[in-house]
């Protein structure tokens, strides 16, 4: 449909320039046909004209009634030769004239048939002759001029005509353009609408209604893309919810347990030889991981509500990162790692619990993927506006596909170590990330060419107004 009202003033347009063509090649071809049929007639005529003339002439002379044959034999080719031209001849200009011309040329023959066998008397009949000729040259100079009009009649009807092209173009290509950007404007919206929602369902946002305007049946693709966004989002709460119920689940009886194993290793049940303080200290350090994990799952689960509510206090963020790496320090000294850190001494105002998580993701992350008896750099700096906190390691690095994903829930990267024994869930940067955009700061992963290990860096704002995301 679309097509076809673009294509309709074209179509119009190329009509009517044909049947105008048509038109003046059909009067030029009838043009040419008169022209050249009249010039044609008007030559015999004078020939036979001066035959008949000569006939008689020859019998006057030689008083020979036999030499007038030649005139008969050309009033029979007059006679034709005119009435082909009184067929072709409509105008009255030409009639006239030409119906005279056979009068006189008809009472001639009659006069001379009734004189024919008396050559003497046909003297006063040469001076008809000269007026058949004096008619014909009337008729010739009236069709010449009246197809003089003719020709004048069309180049007339040729200009208009290229007027009237030159008009169409002019009107026409414009409308034609502008048709066809609203007729793009109108299905290209719907489309992009479409695509919106598709992209909107992408980055996780499915609280946003869908809807396409346009042809029904992209009107009838957004509903179904609204229907899939009302299921992702029913499947979502569902995960959300089955999120917080199992690690609740699972904490109460974590809690329980790690319990115990601090008082095993406290000798509260009694002394501990060496063997049995080793199986105390792996339970404890066990729990400490499951722990970790499932506090992981806790506060993915609040992001996903977005639930995150910042209670901010001035504290010391060198304290905050030794106090970290304090409570790494068993994994540290497992894999025999030395940490350097440099910081200044600097107060921020921000929520501890949560800068705590992010510091604790970013080393945990950095102690498991450096290679044994390697160096973790810590190196903190700011400016009037921001602090830059930079997390480098000497392992494998983050692969140049992963870069763009590595922030993403539940996204495990190609370079994760074998000889791990437990595998993460994939939340800690994303955690991460996000309770730095609550701060009003941000996570990056910082690429360099040539350099080997994960260089994270985390920016937090100096003076940051408090908010609730």
């Amino acid at each position: 449909m679309g097509f076809f009202i673009v294509g309709l003033p074209l179509i119009g347009a190329l009509i009517y320039s044909a049947v105008r063509i048509d038109q003046l090649s059909e009067q030029s071809r009838n043009n040419i046909y008169q022209a050249t049929q009249i010039t044609n007639g008007i030559s015999v005529i004078i020939g036979e004209i001066m035959a008949m003339e000569r006939s008689v002439q020859h019998a006057l002379v030689l008083d020979d009634a036999s030499l007038l044959e030649g005139y008969f034999l050309a009033h029979t080719k007059f006679e034709n030769i005119t009435n082909h031209l009184a067929a072709i001849s409509t105008r009255p200009e030409q009639q006239l004239p030409l119906e005279k011309m056979r009068l006189l040329e008809l009472s001639l023959f009659r006069e001379m048939l009734s004189l024919k066998e008396h050559p003497q008397e046909l003297q006063y009949l040469l001076e008809r002759f000269a007026m058949l000729l004096s008619l014909t040259q009337e008729f010739s100079t009236n069709s010449f001029h009246i197809i003089e009009q003719n020709v004048g009649s069309m180049d007339e009807i040729a200009t208009q005509t290229r007027s009237l092209v030159e008009w169409e173009l002019l009107t026409l290509v414009p409308l034609v353009i502008f048709l066809a950007l609203s007729l793009s404007v109108f299905i290209a919206r719907p489309v992009r609408q479409i695509d919106e929602a598709i992209a909107q369902m992408g980055r996780g946002d499915l609280t946003q209604s869908i809807r396409v305007n346009g042809p029904q049946n992209l009107v009838y693709i957004g509903e179904r893309l609204n229907w899939l966004r009302q299921r992702l989002l029913k499947l979502e709460s569902q995960k959300i919810q089955f999120f917080r119920h199992i690690s609740h689940e699972l904490k109460t009886p974590l809690t329980a347990i790690r319990e115990g194993a601090d008082l095993l290793a406290e000798g509260v049940t009694g002394e501990l030889n060496q063997k049995q303080q080793l199986i105390a200290g792996i339970l404890h350090t066990g729990s400490m991981q499951l722990q970790r994990r499932i506090e992981d799952l806790l506060n993915f689960s609040a992001l996903q509500a977005e639930i995150i509510t910042l209670v901010k206090q001035h504290v010391n963020l060198k304290q905050i990162i030794h106090s970290v790496i304090q409570a790494q320090n068993l994994s540290v000294l497992s894999k025999n790692l030395k940490i350097r850190l440099d910081c200044p001494e600097l107060s921020l105002k921000c929520d501890k619990q949560k800068l705590d998580i992010i510091f604790d993701n970013l080393l945990s992350n950095a102690i498991k993927f450096s290679p044994a008896g390697s160096l973790i750099e810590i190196v903190a700096s700011y400016n009037s506006d921001n602090v830059q906190i930079d997390v480098q390691d000497a392992g494998p690095g983050v692969d140049s596909i992963d870069g763009n994903q590595i922030f993403e829930p539940f996204y495990q990267g190609r370079n994760t170590p074998s000889e791990s024994s437990v595998r993460g869930t994939g939340l800690g940067l994303a955690i991460a990330k996000e309770y730095a955009i609550a701060h009003g700061g941000n996570i990056e992963l910082i690429q360099e060419a040539g350099k080997h290990g994960a260089h994270f860096r985390l920016t937090l704002p100096l003076n940051h107004s408090e908010s609730i995301t």
